[in-house]
């Protein structure tokens, strides 16, 4: 099996009691499915890529983890509606489907890969009929786009995806202080016309 991230053994530690096991049950059973897959650490998440195509990634948060294997539909948020099959809000190892399915996922994810079906990690557009409703903005970001009229213009112009990134940024800080870093850091941003992972959209085009 391929080696493990000490970037990614540090998140899993950090992560919430509850989150531990589960983020260490879905990493196990990654390399199991998909012996060859790679571990990387994009967006401040654990991916797991295979082939260089970004195969799954998982997310703890405060309340619950999130576990999603991409399809190449993914938005610029990555683990939402762009996965071909994701398990969202997991509290517990028993919120997972039997380790014989989540394989049978896994392998086939990866199967998709092999064959050639699957030739980018990313494709940067919509179906017609997927788009998610507009995310209700948090209060604290309300108030400083208010107080800054370059970035209220151009968040206004942004993509429902793109303010969707900024919003669940904010929203998922576990700590004041963090929020509040954040939304400094989403103002000046948003200020400058730039998305909340440009920095990623920057690098691909390198």
């Amino acid at each position: 099996m391929a080696a493990r991230m000490e970037k990614i053994d540090a998140y899993i530690a950090k992560a919430q009691p509850f989150a531990q096991p589960i983020l260490t049950y879905l990493r196990e059973a990654v390399h199991k499915a998909v012996p060859d897959v790679e571990e990387a650490i994009k967006w401040s998440m654990p991916f797991f890529v295979y082939k260089g195509i970004i195969l799954a990634n998982m997310a703890g948060f405060k309340h619950h983890v999130n576990f999603g294997l991409w399809d190449g539909m993914a938005p610029t948020a990555p683990g939402a509606d762009g996965s071909i099959r994701s398990f969202d809000k997991l509290t517990s190892l028993k919120d997972l489907p039997s380790a014989r399915d989540l394989k049978q996922t896994l392998v086939s994810a990866a199967h998709r890969i092999d064959t050639g079906e699957r030739t980018k990690s990313i494709v940067r557009h919509e179906k017609a009929g997927t788009r998610r409703p507009e995310v209700e903005l948090p209060a604290a970001l309300s108030a400083a786009l208010k107080k800054n009229k370059e970035a209220a213009v151009n968040f206004k112009a942004f993509s429902p995806s793109c303010r969707r990134e900024y919003c669940e940024w904010i929203t998922d800080a576990k700590r004041e202080e963090t929020r509040d870093k954040r939304l400094q850091q989403a103002i000046e941003w948003i200020a400058e016309g730039k998305h909340r992972n440009w920095k990623y959209e920057t690098a691909g085009k390198k």
